[in-house]
């Protein structure tokens, strides 16, 4: 196994796709992290003052505004009306929720990044797979070897779940390393609150405590790790199913986009909370932030990514298996 496992890293080392992962994060972090910073400017020029608590309050107002108009779909007034209140409970308690620093945009880009960004460079890592041994003629020498399928596949699945795991820790990396020539490297033992929860449309905060910002990293990169291995074990499973890897990047491309708009849409599509592609976004859990349909949490979600992982594994060694390579 580990002789098929070496053999699998040296073909994704060879495809260069790891590589072009690395240099997208590479291109792009600096693109967001610039962004930030003029962001950043911009409110502190607009307010005259670099007080992070007037400009916190000045949000909470201009929050409070948007609010007042009638024109407001009702599941946009429910999330801003929870984001005020998480926005005050930060200003009673004298917390920054936005310190400048590298550990404060790497927890922000993991934000932003795990329910598009995050899964669509997986994709990249995992869509040819398998179906790049049928597209390069490859993979009758392979089956032909003395060693079983599900061998075989389970050797491209431990090789997936390994680079899976360096590129979300490369992710981290970079982010804090990137940002951290502008924004200085402190904040991490910065307190930074969770265990917010709604019911009823209010806010709940009996349960909110703080963690160092370094532990909450930990756990915002470990729901993202999982993301990922789920999005990847989905694509891997399209690469069995599907012989052409550009045909397999546009099924998972479509269902991660489709996903991302279905999730500001289906508010009122209750069913469509056991789709994987809506329950991706696990980091708004640690957050407190309103889910996009009612009666989804965090082990809701984690429970349906899990049996959507399982069963395309299933369903990918099964295919595998059987699949008639002569033809």
């Amino acid at each position: 196994m580990l002789d098929l496992v070496q053999n699998e890293t040296i073909k994704i080392l060879r495809r260069r796709r790891f590589l072009v992962i690395l240099l997208i994060l590479a291109i792009l972090i600096p693109i967001f992290t610039y962004a930030q910073y003029r962001s950043v400017l911009t409110a502190q020029e607009q307010m005259g003052t670099s007080d992070w608590r007037a400009l916190l309050q000045q949000k909470i107002v201009d929050t409070q505004n948007r609010l007042a108009s009638s024109r407001l779909p009702e599941e946009w007034r429910e999330f801003l009306k929870i984001t005020v209140q998480q926005q005050q409970y930060y200003l009673d308690h004298d917390i920054n929720p936005m310190a400048p620093g590298a550990p404060t945009f790497a927890r922000g880009f993991m934000d932003q990044a795990i329910s598009l960004f995050l899964p669509m460079i997986i994709v990249v890592l995992a869509v040819d797979l398998v179906s790049a041994e049928f597209s390069e003629g490859t993979i009758k020498l392979l089956l032909t070897r003395p060693v079983r399928r599900w061998k075989v596949l389970t050797s491209k699945y431990v090789t997936l779940l390994l680079f899976t795991s360096l590129t979300v820790l490369m992710t981290l990396i970079l982010a804090a390393l990137i940002s951290g020539v502008v924004f200085g490297y402190a904040g991490w033992d910065m307190p930074v609150l969770t265990g917010f929860e709604i019911a009823g449309g209010e806010l709940e905060t009996a349960g909110v405590f703080a963690l160092p910002q370094w532990k909450y990293l930990l756990m915002q990169y470990g729901l993202g790790w999982f993301v990922s291995v789920v999005v990847g074990t989905i694509t891997f499973m399209v690469s069995v199913l599907v012989r052409s890897a550009a045909a397999g990047m546009g099924i998972m491309m479509a269902a991660l986009i489709s996903g991302a708009i279905l999730t500001q849409m289906a508010s009122s599509w209750e069913s469509a909370k056991y789709l994987f592609v809506v329950n991706l976004q696990l980091t708004d859990y640690l957050a407190g932030t309103l889910p996009p349909i009612k009666g989804m949490s965090l082990p809701f979600s984690l429970t349906v990514l899990t049996v959507w992982g399982a069963a395309s594994l299933v369903v990918a060694y099964a295919v595998f298996i059987k699949r008639d390579v002569t033809s």
